[in-house]
């Protein structure tokens, strides 16, 4: 069996690492000239979910290497109003663990680094009834058993492949950077809310060597322009934003560093629809809100699932049918899990209603 992978982000790499274990040849494409190329992120929240499937994917030695500089936080969620007063403990069981995302996706890279090709950008794929073949701009093209659209939120895959599927705005705004670990002293926690008016938030999770630090609020309340601002108009702004804050949220600010802007957007879950070679994993299906800090650990789920499901089937199609049942029910509970979280916590749109559902083509 052989299976293509479209996107090398964590869940691509996840389930490259899990499938070479399992026994099973993987090709992996990813549009990116290389891993660094484009800011997705910073710190990673780990729960039980990650690390189960993290730990058995990677090999001993590998994990053991990311466990080292992964950071342990408190395993509670904090909210605090403006003045950091406490208004919320939320307590949480199991394991957690704080990654670097970068750091996180080396690691998995170094186990099927020969298999991946970066700058191979998907443009159209076919499926036939013994196979099917993905084609990349480059003029190329690759034949395999099952292709795996794990190309994240603006998935080449699924827009090919499930026309109908919706991706929508949550009507919020994330600035993510990063800030000095020390100031981030008291707030070891899985995430700490700093809450005020009109729901806008600076969100705190430390991790090795520094901490991230978030500004997120309604988009209305930005102004246009966002993705042009310089780094020192951004800290600007969110001081503006924050009038009458602690002097230490506005520290925050004042030494925050690498900022992005970003529309936080969600899936809308989707009935079930027929499985063929073509399947779908992470944000390229279940995109969701960080308000419940699940989308990687997810991505990952859905890769160890995945390979399990193939690896325990003769037929592939069969492999694809029962990951896609277990996947569609905890990947869109957790899409609508974490837009309850949002609109409670962030001020976040009500999920839309689910799209209906469309047979599966290609092109």
């Amino acid at each position: 069996m052989k299976v293509i992978v479209a996107g090398a982000g964590v869940g691509g790499l996840c389930l490259a690492n899990a499938l070479r274990g399992a026994g099973i040849e993987v090709s992996v494409h990813e549009r990116d000239p290389a891993v660094g190329t484009r800011r997705q992120g910073y710190r990673l929240h780990l729960g039980d979910t990650g690390i189960e499937a993290l730990s058995s994917a990677l090999p001993a030695g590998r994990w053991a290497e990311l466990l080292a500089g992964a950071h342990v936080p408190e395993p509670r969620f904090v909210r605090l109003d403006p003045s950091l007063n406490v208004l919320d403990i939320l307590e949480h069981d199991g394991r957690h663990l704080s990654v670097d995302r970068e750091t996180l996706r080396r690691t998995l890279l170094a186990g099927v680094a020969d298999a991946v090709t970066f700058g191979s950008r998907l443009t159209g794929f076919e499926i036939r009834r013994d196979g099917v073949t993905a084609s990349f701009a480059d003029g190329s093209a690759v034949t395999g058993d099952v292709l795996v659209g794990a190309d994240g939120i603006g998935s080449a895959v699924r827009a090919r492949y499930l026309p109908h599927a919706r991706v929508v705005g949550t009507g919020l705004v994330q600035l993510y950077g990063k800030i000095p670990l020390g100031l981030a002293d008291g707030m070891g926690n899985v995430f700490t809310a700093i809450t005020g008016p009109g729901h806008r938030t600076v969100g705190v999770a430390p991790t090795r060597g520094y901490a991230t630090c978030s500004f997120g609020a309604r988009a209305e309340d930005f102004p246009p322009g966002l993705d042009l601002m310089t780094q020192e108009d951004l800290r600007a702004l969110v001081l503006e934003m924050t009038p009458g804050w602690h002097p230490r949220v506005h520290d925050m600010i004042t030494r925050w560093r690498e900022i992005m802007p970003l529309e936080v957007r969600t899936s809308v879950p989707l009935p079930p629809w027929p499985a063929t070679r073509v399947t779908l994993l992470g944000d390229a299906v279940h995109a969701m809100s960080p308000a419940a800090g699940a989308g990687a650990n997810v991505a990952l789920r859905d890769a160890t699932t995945l390979a399990a499901a193939l690896a325990g089937c003769a037929d592939p199609l069969e492999g694809v049918r029962a990951y896609e049942a277990e996947m569609t029910g905890y990947g869109f509970a957790a899409v609508r899990t974490s837009a309850a979280n949002g609109a409670r916590f962030l001020g976040q749109d009500p999920l839309p209603e689910e799209a209906a559902g469309v047979s599966t083509g290609s092109r």
